[in-house]
């Protein structure tokens, strides 16, 4: 140790070291996360291969067609973990669920989905206001398949006017229907170049 740092109190040590362990710390790359984009990129990379473009232009028409379609949803959530807002469609998907959860499991199912996003600080709190917030706690307590109900519209309803527009812009999407694009480009092009041709003669 050179002289300067034996000097200082043990206590300034202590502190130094405790910095430098927490910046080492942040520093790190996280595992899961690089897991989970590993993962997004397969995802997509297989939602490529496995799609059909007709498909893709049925989730531009409409947010219910994305909803209603397992490979929809499955890129949407892409999208929606790429703005890190996913856990309004694992919300909703969750209550999906619910709905189908047999009677005698529907109390401790509810509650779970209640305090995984439903309560204030939540750990993937969804987007409610109190008014939403507290009646679905009441209705939680009365559990019934459709106690989430209003809060499932909700979300519904913000991931359409919301994230569905950015959905439709998003590099994600127009990757998935690159042929589209280029079909629709060289017919544009050809349109320009007869105007061109009809406005020379």
């Amino acid at each position: 140790m050179c002289k300067g740092l034996a000097t200082l109190p043990a206590t300034c040590l202590k502190s130094a070291k405790d910095i430098k362990h927490k910046l080492s710390f942040l520093l790190q790359k996280p595992e899961p996360q690089t897991a989970d984009q590993k993962e997004a990129k397969e995802k997509t990379a297989t939602a490529k291969r496995a799609l059909d473009p007709s498909e893709v232009e049925k989730w531009k028409e409409s947010f219910s067609h994305v909803m209603s379609s397992e490979m929809g949803r499955a890129v949407f959530t892409s999208f929606l973990r790429s703005e890190f807002s996913q856990e309004n469609v694992d919300f909703w998907i969750a209550c999906e669920d619910f709905k189908k959860t047999p009677s005698s499991q529907m109390a401790a199912r509810a509650k779970q989905i209640y305090q995984q996003y439903v309560e204030a600080d939540a750990p993937n709190e969804v987007n409610l206001d109190a008014a939403a917030r507290e009646k679905t706690r009441q209705e939680v307590e009365k559990v019934s398949p459709s106690c989430f109900n209003e809060a499932q519209k909700m979300i519904y309803t913000l991931m359409e006017k919301d994230s569905y527009r950015r959905f439709l812009k998003s590099k994600l999407l127009q990757d998935l229907s690159p042929k589209e694009t280029s079909r629709v480009k060289k017919s544009s092009d050809w349109a320009d170049n007869r105007q061109a041709l009809a406005g020379g003669a």
